[in-house]
């Protein structure tokens, strides 16, 4: 495997563990080996601890920030609906964290890409709101990962997205229709204001979205480009378009 000579380094918040006694900081590796094999990047973990971290600093030595998915949603604190057990599990401290890096790393002009979890704290950043329960929805589809002991078999790519025209995305993965894996409950349900729409399910769940007044790579998907990110088209597209807007940042800032 040939890598670049500089690799950018791209900031991966942390999802907060309780493990063996300890809490951890910690993210799934598929969303490193992403990362590493195909935007050519160094990941650096940034411990969900919003309080102690000074976000210009990072923003000030990092090329990059990618937001990932996780079992935990969102708290609906953040976006004015009253929380239930249902919804759970929430992660506070990562919520925290993301609501202070994702607005700090826009107005720094640092490339963000915000994946599942990330998708939904993005349009929580921007004012926007969110759906405990999509397939509670009467007309939606069920987005939820199936029950299966084999994760290929839970992060299947099983239906289509539409990619609006004209779009950043579109510019990415082309005109489409494409497949893709998108596993969650949550999901958008008033955009953010500054937002705009990249990709819509069949059912009419926003998919895709981009930050509209963005100096650099902006832009959230719903669904798991990490998993298939070595062999789907579509998912390498997007972490090869966002590890060049990551490298021609880190050319700048050389």
């Amino acid at each position: 495997m040939t890598y670049p000579a500089s690799m950018p380094l791209i900031a991966v918040p942390c999802d907060v563990r309780l493990f063996e006694n300890y809490t951890w900081h910690a993210t799934p590796d598929t969303y490193l080996n992403a990362l590493v094999r195909v935007s050519k990047a160094t990941p650096v973990l940034l411990p969900a601890m919003a309080g102690e971290i000074d976000f210009e600093t990072v923003l000030g030595r990092i090329d990059g920030v990618m937001l990932t998915g996780s079992v935990s949603n969102v708290h609906p604190d953040r976006y004015g609906v009253p929380p239930s057990v249902a919804h759970e599990p929430f992660d506070p401290a990562r919520d925290r964290l993301t609501e202070t890096l994702i607005m700090k790393a826009i107005e720094a002009g640092v490339p963000l890409l915000a994946i599942c979890r990330g998708h939904q704290e993005l349009n929580v950043a921007f004012g926007g709101t969110l759906v405990p329960e999509v397939q509670e929805i009467e007309g939606r589809m069920d987005h939820r990962a199936i029950k299966h002991q084999e994760q290929r078999e839970r992060f299947a790519i099983r239906h289509d997205v539409m990619i609006e025209p004209e779009g950043h995305l579109e510019t990415i993965v082309g005109k489409g229709p494409i497949r893709v894996n998108s596993l969650h409950r949550q999901g958008i349900d008033r955009l953010g204001s500054g937002l705009d729409v990249e990709a819509t399910a069949p059912d009419g769940t926003i998919e895709a979205v981009s930050v509209r007044d963005a100096k650099t790579f902006a832009m959230g998907v719903q669904w798991h480009p990490e998993y298939w990110a070595e062999s789907d088209a579509a998912s390498r597209a997007i972490f090869e378009a966002f590890a060049e807007a990551c490298r021609a940042r880190a050319e700048r800032s050389a």
